[in-house]
């Protein structure tokens, strides 16, 4: 252990891999496990997109492309953005790159140097943290709970800020609660922030259009920090194109192009055969959108009225993404035999062997008295995963 670097050794493992993995490793045992910790939509990539990959390839598109990305995709990624989001964007605004957490890493490495802050409302995503460290910044973690539905108001953001404070990181509709701010909310974040010169916003909105609220709504809309918001993106979420590793900034052209600048010497251009297939899910018909999301919205209340049976769960009921993030403490200190659960993943772990339920744990996402629920699969699978999660439970005294 002591050859690798500090950097690395700084860095925790992704949860939500680990449980993924562990799940795995048990279903090849000949174990039946319900697998609820991957964030994948369990739909196939539409028809469209997979035709255009095919053409892509029968072209010859298989040289490298532009670091920032075909023209073609990036002329597509602009047409969206103004469609969708009315914002208005140059070429020398996008970079496309190998899926939106790259995005995400290029962004923060970009932007952070040693010592600075970045304010993550919590509970987040589990990669946020460790980009953060990994660029030597500090994450100022401001906790929202339950109680707030998850989302921090404008008098903590303010609390949090500190002449050290170089960025916040936004997730709207969230990872891992399904919380999705409103324009009012998002406005009020933007008064503060408007008031702090310096302070830069990466907006993941890779769940944009998992939305049960009747719309999606970005932070770079506010003319007063427009200039300081990198809007994150790709088609893994709602295209259900997870494996074809697309993803995008759109932000100020100076930091765009330093952001290309970095990725030119880590990975280059992303794969040719994706970026032609992106290109045709941002330019062909999104009526397989708007099917998911309905599937989407159905699960949700069938899982959220499936959890509220659970006797010492608290529920809320998330407003976009496919995920549910329960308050679940009421279990700790609680046992089945010499068995103690004193966590959330000690939680998670006993739903994993005893009840063959695939769950995360909430600490690693800054909750560490919740357990996040992908609800990314079959009604079957999720009435299935809530039996035997009720009967597991019960045993615990």
């Amino acid at each position: 252990m002591g050859q690798i670097s500090d950097r690395v050794m700084r860095l925790a493992a992704s949860a939500t891999f680990a449980m993924s993995q562990k799940s795995s490793e048990l279903s090849a045992q000949g174990v039946d496990v319900v697998n609820m910790s991957v964030g994948e939509p369990d739909f196939n990539t539409p028809d469209y997109v997979k035709e255009a990959a095919i053409r892509a390839v029968n072209e010859n598109y298989s040289r490298y492309s532009p670091v920032p990305g075909y023209m073609s995709l990036r002329d597509a990624i602009i047409n969206k953005l103004k469609r969708e989001n009315g914002l208005e964007y140059g070429p020398s605004q996008i970079l496309v790159s190998t899926g939106a957490k790259q995005s995400l890493c290029n962004a923060v490495m970009t932007l952070v140097n040693p010592g600075d802050e970045v304010v993550l409302p919590s509970p987040c995503w589990v990669s946020y943290p460790e980009m953060v460290k990994l660029a030597g910044g500090v994450p100022v973690v401001v906790k929202a709970g339950i109680d707030q539905d998850f989302k921090i108001t404008p008098a903590q953001l303010e609390e949090a800020i500190t002449p050290k404070t170089k960025v916040i990181m936004l997730c709207s509709p969230s990872n891992p609660t399904g919380s999705v701010y409103s324009r009012q909310e998002l406005e009020g974040l933007a008064k503060v922030i408007a008031a702090h010169d310096g302070i830069y916003v990466i907006s993941d909105e890779i769940y944009e259009h998992i939305n049960f609220i009747g719309g999606h709504e970005s932070i770079a809309q506010f003319a007063e920090i427009r200039e300081r918001v990198v809007v994150i993106n790709g088609v893994s979420k709602a295209y259900a194109m997870t494996g074809w590793r697309i993803g995008f900034m759109a932000g100020p052209e100076w930091l765009v192009k330093a952001c290309g600048k970095l990725q030119g010497q880590y990975t280059s251009g992303t794969c040719s055969v994706a970026q032609k297939a992106a290109e045709a899910a941002f330019n062909g018909p999104q009526d397989d959108v708007e099917k998911m999301r309905l599937v989407f919205q159905r699960r949700r209340d069938l899982i959220v009225s499936l959890a509220k049976e659970i006797p010492g769960f608290e529920v809320n009921t998330p407003q976009g993404a496919f995920y549910l993030f329960p308050k679940c403490d009421s279990y700790f200190g609680k046992r089945d035999g010499d068995r103690v659960i004193n966590s959330a993943e000690d939680l998670a772990m006993y739903l994993l062997e005893v009840g063959h339920v695939a769950t995360v744990g909430g600490t690693a996402f800054g909750s560490p008295e919740c357990i996040r629920f992908s609800y990314a699969t079959s009604d079957e699978k999720i009435v299935e995963a809530f039996r035997r999660i009720k009967e597991t439970l019960a045993r615990l005294k």
